[in-house]
C-alpha cells in the first residue's frame, strides 16, 4: 500500500512539474506571436514613412510645376499682347499701303494727263517750228501783221503775237514744272509705299516669329499641366495607399489586441487547468493514501468526459447552425482558408493586357454572396477607382500576416467596415461588376503580408485558398 501510495504521488508530482515546464512554452510561443506583430505593426508604420515622405515630394513638385506654369502662363500673356499690337500694326500698314498705292495710282493718272497735254503743246510747238522753217521763220506773222488796217492795229497784232509766242513758252514751263512735280510725287510715295511694304513684311515676320514662341510655351504650358495630372495621380495613389496602411496599422493594432486577450486567456485557463490538476493530483495522491478517493475519481473521469461530449456536441451543433446561415455561400472548408465565392476561375495571377494581374478572378451570374476566406480585422471598405466597391481582410495566421482583397462587389452590397472583426466565412458582400471591371466577377488577391501599391506581396492563391 505504502507502494502504491508513493507511486501516485510520484506520477501527481510529474503531472504537476509537466503543467509547470509547458507553460513557459506556451508564454514563449505567444511572445513570439506577438512579436511578430509588433514587427509587422512597425513594418506598416515603416512604409507610411515612405509613403508620406513620397507624397512630401510630390507636394514640393507639384508647387514646383505650378510656379514654372504660372511663369509660362505670363510669357504666353505677354506674346498673346505683343501677337495682338503686332496684328493691329500689321493691319494699320496694310491700310496705310492700300491708301500710298491709291494715291500713286491718282497720281500715275496726272501724270499721264500732263504727258497727254505736254504731248499735244509739243506737237503744237512742232507743227509752227516747222511752219516758221518753210517760210523762212517770219511769214505766218508777217501776214497777221500785214492783214492789219491801220499802225495801230499792227501794233496791236505784234503785241498779240508776242504775247501768244509767251503764253506757249510758259504753258510748256508750267507743264514741265507739273510733270517734274508729280513725277517727284510719285517717287516718293513708290518709297514711302517701300518702306511700309518693308516695314510690313517685317510685322508678318515677327508675328510669324511671335506665333512660333506662343506654340512653344503652349507645347510647354500642356506638358506642365500633363506633368501636373500625372503627379496628382501619383499622389491619389500614395493617398490610397497611405489610408490602406493606416487601416492596415489599426487593424494590426486590433490583431495585437487580440492576441494579448487571447495569451491572456489561455495563460488564464491554463492557470486554472494547472491548479484544477494540482487539486486533482493532491487529491489522488490522499485517494491512495487513505484508500478511499478511486471512486471519487472515476466518477470526476465521467464527468469531465461528459462534460467534453456535451462540449463538442454543442460545438458541432453551432457549426451546423452557421453552415444553415450562410447557405447560399461557399461551403466553409477545412484549413485556414475557404473559398471567397462560388463561380468558375475565369482568369489567373500574372501577367495580363500588358500589365501584372495581382490576383484571381472568380465568375457568376446572378445573386452571389462574397465570404471572408479566413478569420482576420477588416483593414478598409470603401470604393475605390480601379477596384470598385472593395475591400481589404487582414488575417493573422500561425504567427504570419495574410491580406486579402474582395474586389468589383456590386454597389452598395459591402456589409463589413473598417475595423470589424470578421470570421471565416462570413458573408461580406455580393459579386458585382464596378470600377475597372469588365463583366461581373470577383477579383480576388491574396498577399503575404501586407498590402501596398506595387503589390510585390501578392501571391498565387490558387493551392492556398481552395478555389
Amino acid at each position: 500500500m505504502k507502494s502504491t501510495v508513493v507511486k501516485l504521488s510520484v506520477v501527481a508530482a510529474l503531472g504537476i512539474s509537466g503543467i509547470m515546464t509547458q507553460m513557459p512554452l506556451k508564454n514563449v510561443h505567444a511572445a513570439s506571436s506577438l512579436n511578430e506583430l509588433n514587427e509587422k505593426k512597425q513594418d506598416i508604420e515603416n512604409q507610411q514613412n515612405k509613403v508620406e515622405s513620397k507624397l512630401n515630394n510630390a507636394n514640393e513638385k507639384i508647387t514646383d510645376v505650378q510656379g514654372q506654369q504660372a511663369d509660362v502662363k505670363k510669357q504666353i500673356e505677354r506674346l498673346n499682347t505683343e501677337i495682338s499690337n503686332t496684328q493691329v500694326k500689321i493691319i494699320e500698314k496694310k491700310e496705310q499701303i492700300a491708301d500710298t498705292k491709291v494715291e500713286i495710282a491718282k497720281l500715275e493718272a496726272q501724270i499721264k494727263e500732263v504727258k497727254k497735254r505736254i504731248e499735244q503743246r509739243n506737237k503744237l510747238l512742232k507743227e509752227r517750228a516747222r511752219a516758221y522753217q518753210e517760210t523762212g521763220g517770219a511769214v505766218s506773222y508777217v501776214d497777221v501783221l500785214m492783214g492789219s488796217q491801220s499802225f495801230s492795229d499792227f501794233i496791236d497784232r505784234m503785241g498779240a503775237v508776242a504775247t501768244i509766242v509767251e503764253a506757249d513758252q510758259d504753258i510748256l514751263r508750267e507743264q514741265e514744272a507739273d510733270k517734274k512735280l508729280l513725277e517727284e510725287s510719285q517717287a516718293k510715295l513708290k518709297t514711302q509705299l517701300n518702306s511700309l511694304e518693308t516695314y510690313l513684311s517685317e510685322l508678318e515676320s515677327m508675328k510669324s516669329s511671335l506665333n512660333a514662341q506662343k506654340k512653344e510655351k503652349d507645347a510647354l504650358m500642356a506638358k506642365l499641366k500633363k506633368e501636373e495630372n500625372d503627379i496628382h495621380a501619383e499622389m491619389l495613389s500614395l493617398e490610397e495607399e497611405e489610408a490602406i496602411l493606416a487601416s492596415q496599422k489599426s487593424a494590426m493594432e486590433k490583431a495585437i489586441q487580440l492576441e494579448k486577450e487571447r495569451v491572456a486567456a489561455e495563460a488564464k485557463a491554463a492557470e486554472e487547468a494547472r491548479k484544477k490538476q494540482a487539486e486533482e493530483a493532491a487529491a489522488a495522491a490522499a485517494a491512495a493514501a487513505k484508500k478511499a478517493a478511486s471512486s471519487s475519481a472515476s466518477t470526476s473521469s465521467s464527468s469531465a468526459s461528459s462534460s467534453s461530449s456535451s462540449q463538442s456536441t454543442s460545438s458541432a451543433s453551432s457549426q451546423r447552425s452557421s453552415s444553415s446561415a450562410t447557405a447560399s455561400a461557399p461551403k466553409v472548408s477545412a484549413g485556414n482558408f475557404t473559398k471567397p465565392a462560388n463561380g468558375y476561375l475565369s482568369s489567373g495571377l500574372g501577367h495580363r493586357w500588358g500589365t501584372f494581374h495581382a490576383g484571381v478572378d472568380i465568375a457568376a451570374g446572378g445573386t452571389v454572396p462574397v465570404v471572408a476566406a479566413a478569420d482576420g480585422v477588416v483593414i478598409r471598405s470603401y470604393t475605390s477607382s480601379s477596384y470598385g466597391e472593395v475591400i481589404f481582410v487582414s488575417h493573422s495566421i500561425d504567427g504570419q500576416v495574410y491580406t486579402t482583397v474582395y474586389a468589383h462587389m456590386r454597389s452598395g452590397s459591402r456589409l463589413v467596415g473598417a475595423g470589424q472583426v470578421v470570421k471565416k466565412g462570413q458573408r461580406i458582400g455580393t459579386m458585382g461588376n464596378t470600377g475597372e471591371s469588365t463583366g461581373q466577377h470577383l477579383h480576388f488577391e491574396l498577399h503575404k503580408g501586407q498590402w501596398n501599391a506595387a503589390k510585390s506581396n501578392a501571391i498565387n492563391p490558387v493551392g492556398i485558398v481552395p478555389l
